[in-house]
């Protein structure tokens, strides 16, 4: 037992500082990512245990269109991201303090009016015609939209402590929160088949109110404790500050456009074109198959934060040696991907019995979708903590026209559920084509003018 633990520390513990960090969180992270994953596995068919299919297919489409909120952000927090990181690098505390409560003021002043808009306006929209529903299902359904409003524009204010701990290097702290979430969430919905009977509202408390109350609390306790000098104050809000987070925060907003475009509109499109049965469906492959990206996840989340810290040093050897690393793991995980497309039918089986049915075809996509993802992650991961994002950013502004445009000629011909898959595989290019072939090229030249440098410097 001494043996392994040595040969543990030592595989830890071996590398620059920077590599050990990694390595370390990712150690953490797989913990409690693999916690995370196997919670939210439970917490499927608790749910249809307490609603029916539609009803949770109707919760999953609603928090698609809430979703949408994430686009009034205006890409802020992930420009603290990238300057919180260089100000930490640089040890320079107070202009660290001052972004962390510029954020917390402008997203404040941002998403609480917008939420106090919506919930008023929401009881004169006509939801069900929009979500395509029978009226029969519309009961609760204007209370459960104010509800997950609410905890979607507060939820999105108090996240922003997930911006430091990663700005920290620490993700595994940001999981760990994650983590706790769904532990309350599952406690509240057992709590619910317990005492009450299944219907959208009490689905949609559940959901909510739990997390909500665990993000705020860790606020609370990590600006008192280990981020105490980092803590948002009103006389540290300077919007003049407000430039150098939106200068790279306004590319991350059309980047955020396209991926809520992409990403929060399936649920909508297979709502309105298939049925609230189908989103369940698609979810359920969904989930399945993404218990392989939240792996990939668990590797990649040290990346951004450490590829700025690296670039702040000028060390962009080390981003390639572990760009080579990356593309090894993701090459033994699409190889476990295909091992679980071949089990998929006897899982689901398993795991919700007869309640959804799932076609392969269905299950195939996904893992593609997914597959596809994981690859261009490595790069877009490493352009994102090198600031490179122009390229990405004009690819943005094409993608969701090239994602609509495939979906609507795919479900004109009939093509099933999957053709929103399909679509979302195409409309990635950025990610398998152009991010690739960017990164690449920026490290190369980096790298080479790095040794010229160096050359010169010796002689």
């Amino acid at each position: 037992m001494s043996k392994l633990k040595g040969v543990y520390n030592n595989i830890l513990n071996k590398g620059s500082e920077r590599t050990v960090k990694v390595k370390k969180n990712i150690a953490m992270l797989t913990v409690f990512k693999g916690l995370s994953i196997a919670i939210s596995l439970i917490l499927v068919p608790m749910t249809l245990d307490y609603v029916d299919s539609g009803t949770y297919g109707i919760w999953l489409t609603l928090s698609s269109v809430v979703g949408w909120i994430s686009f009034f952000d205006i890409g802020i927090n992930n420009g603290l991201k990238n300057r919180l990181t260089e100000a930490l690098a640089k040890n320079d505390i107070e202009l660290g303090r001052t972004y962390v409560s510029t954020t917390y003021a402008m997203l404040s002043m941002i998403f609480i009016p917008l939420m106090i808009v919506i919930v008023l306006a929401a009881p004169y929209i006509d939801w069900a015609s929009f979500l395509n529903i029978e009226a029969s299902e519309n009961r609760g359904l204007v209370a459960a939209i104010c509800i997950i409003v609410t905890y979607f524009c507060l939820n999105f204010i108090l996240s922003t402590i997930n911006i430091v701990m990663l700005a920290h290097q620490a993700p595994a702290e940001a999981s760990f929160r994650s983590l706790v979430q769904q532990v309350f969430s599952l406690a509240a919905i057992y709590l619910l088949t317990v005492l009450t009977r299944g219907n959208l509202v009490n689905l949609c408390l559940g959901l909510c109110l739990s997390p909500l109350l665990v993000i705020a609390l860790f606020n609370i306790s990590l600006f008192k404790g280990k981020y105490y000098s980092l803590r948002p104050s009103l006389k540290y809000v300077d919007f003049h500050k407000l430039p150098d987070l939106l200068r790279l925060g306004a590319k991350f907003f059309i980047i955020q456009i396209a991926g809520i475009i992409q990403f929060q509109l399936v649920n909508i499109l297979i709502m309105r074109n298939y049925g609230a049965d189908e989103v369940t469906s698609y979810n359920i492959a969904y989930k399945y198959f993404n218990v392989l990206y939240m792996i990939w996840g668990i590797m990649m989340t040290p990346i951004w934060a450490a590829v700025t810290d690296a670039a702040a040093r000028e060390e962009y050897g080390w981003i390639k040696n572990m760009q080579r690393k990356y593309l090894f793991v993701f090459g033994m995980l699409s190889l476990a991907g295909f091992f679980m497309l071949v089990v998929s039918h006897w899982v689901y089986d398993m795991w919700v019995g007869d309640k959804v049915s799932i076609s392969f075809m269905l299950s195939l996509w996904v893992l593609i979708y997914n597959i596809v993802l994981m690859f261009g992650s490595i790069y877009v991961q490493i352009l994102n903590g090198l600031g490179r994002l122009n390229l990405q950013t004009i690819a943005c502004c094409v993608s969701p026209l090239v994602f609509l445009g495939v979906t609507w000629v795919l479900v004109d011909r009939g093509v099933g559920v999957y053709a929103i898959l399909i679509a979302s595989v195409i409309a990635n290019f950025n990610g398998f084509i152009l991010a690739p072939i960017q990164c690449y090229s920026f490290l190369s030249k980096a790298i080479r003018t790095n040794r010229q440098m160096e050359e010169i410097y010796s002689r």
